[in-house]
């Protein structure tokens, strides 16, 4: 029993040192973030492929629609169109600092667009 506890704190401080050293981590947090805000604010999702692919089980860089620097790691690109989504666009989407092309054309989106996005100009 105490060999199990010792091996298991053990491998909690290898992976809590190992994720400490992941540079991009911190600037893909907050684009995670932001985007799991939007997923949030969705309300139709005919093909749920959002709901399994954007997950923080998976990498950002390999989410459905998204497109990351090479240099920084962060998100560039979000193009969902033609996927048949509702619901809102949240002000979250204004930290993707990042952000060059966003196409969300071709979905059922609803309300205002947020001021927050004319700042990513």
């Amino acid at each position: 029993m105490e060999k199990q506890c010792i091996y298991y704190v053990a491998v909690l401080f290898v992976h809590h040192f190992m994720s400490s050293l992941a540079v991009p981590a911190k600037n893909l947090t907050t684009d995670q973030s932001a985007l799991l805000q939007f997923k949030a604010h969705i309300t139709s999702y005919p093909r749920r492929v959002l709901t399994y692919n954007w997950s923080i089980s998976n990498l950002v860089y390999r989410w459905v629609g998204i497109s990351c620097d090479a240099r920084h790691g962060r998100v560039t690109t979000l193009n969902l169109s033609s996927m048949d989504l509702g619901g809102t666009i949240p002000p979250h989407l204004g930290n993707l600092s990042f952000l060059v092309n966003l196409d969300l054309g071709d979905n059922n989106f609803h309300g205002h667009l947020p001021n927050e996005l004319g700042q990513l100009c």
